[in-house]
């Protein structure tokens, strides 16, 4: 069994490129896999590998400047979720699009998981799922605001045509590790909002701590490498993923006649080219050729 580790972590690295390549060499060295950004605002990503390998990792990452008091998930992956190891420079570590918005100046208040519950069933209390509409599409608390965004950025343009909706209420808001929160809650402390909470850790926090009998979670959480989605008690779920879109499908979506393995599914079969299309079918070839030479192709 693996351990996949998810973290962020906001702080400032006056000049992240010089981080990168011997982070990189890090984690290749623990034999770990996964995708980690580098900003001036900090880090953020998900990796996995074996404990000695994670461990490894994590104490290079808490050596970083300012990333001492780093926090992550982790849940196990009966096999390696990610195909190789990625370290990249952006301009954010979550795309928001709003210069303005400084988690490091202050954010909503932080709730715990086993608080969680009491605070989104006060009947002043508005729930807000800050994720991405194909996430909310397979799982959310009961009860929740779904802004039907296609990405973080959208979350701006959507509070600004709805913030009406919720005059006099408190807001709660939740993602799957808590990084979108660190930000939308600033933006809305930003907008006048004077009572704002979200979900310490995340989904994937709650998932570990609240038993499912407890729990108003409803559905599978997404998760951004191979296993797609978890459950209570970070158990994978049985969703695929489409490897077009990298939209979660389930067993009825692979049945439909606009599915075809790599190249399309019910919810992108309108979205691209044909001949994107035909270079989708050759990478999926190419899946095919590596896993019968008994190799992992880089494109999965």
């Amino acid at each position: 069994m693996l351990t996949v580790a998810a973290l962020y972590h906001f702080t400032r690295f006056p000049d992240p490129a010089a981080l990168r390549g011997p982070l990189l060499q890090c984690c290749e060295t623990a034999g770990v896999r996964g995708s980690l950004l580098l900003a001036r605002e900090g880090i953020n990503g998900t990796i996995a590998g074996t404990r000695a390998g994670i461990d490894a990792v994590l104490d290079h990452v808490r050596a970083l400047p300012g990333c001492a008091a780093l926090e992550w998930k982790e849940s196990p992956a009966p096999a390696m979720p990610f195909g190789r190891m990625k370290v990249r420079l952006k301009k954010e570590i979550v795309t928001m699009g709003q210069p303005e918005v400084d988690p490091l100046a202050g954010t909503g208040h932080y709730v715990d998981p086993r608080d969680w519950n009491a605070l989104i069933s006060a009947p002043d209390v508005v729930v807000i799922d800050t994720r991405n509409d194909y996430e909310v599409a397979i799982g959310t608390f009961a009860g929740a605001v779904d802004p039907q965004t296609r990405a973080f950025r959208d979350f701006p343009a959507w509070w600004e045509a709805n913030r009406d909706r919720f005059h006099n209420k408190r807001i709660a808001m939740f993602c799957t590790g808590g990084i979108r929160c660190e930000k939308s809650t600033n933006y809305l402390l930003g907008q006048g909002v004077d009572e704002v909470y979200h979900l310490k850790g995340g989904i994937l926090k709650y998932l570990e701590e609240v038993p499912e009998e407890d729990s108003l979670w409803q559905g599978q959480c997404f998760v951004f490498d191979q296993r797609v989605s978890v459950g209570h008690g970070l158990q994978p779920g049985a969703l695929q993923m489409c490897h077009a879109c990298r939209r979660p499908l389930s067993a009825e979506d692979r049945a439909q006649p606009s599915y075809e393995e790599g190249v399309s599914c019910p919810h992108c079969i309108d979205e691209y080219s044909p001949a994107r299309r035909e270079a989708f079918r050759e990478r999926q070839r190419q899946i095919a050729l590596a896993a019968s030479r008994g190799e992992r192709h880089l494109g999965q």
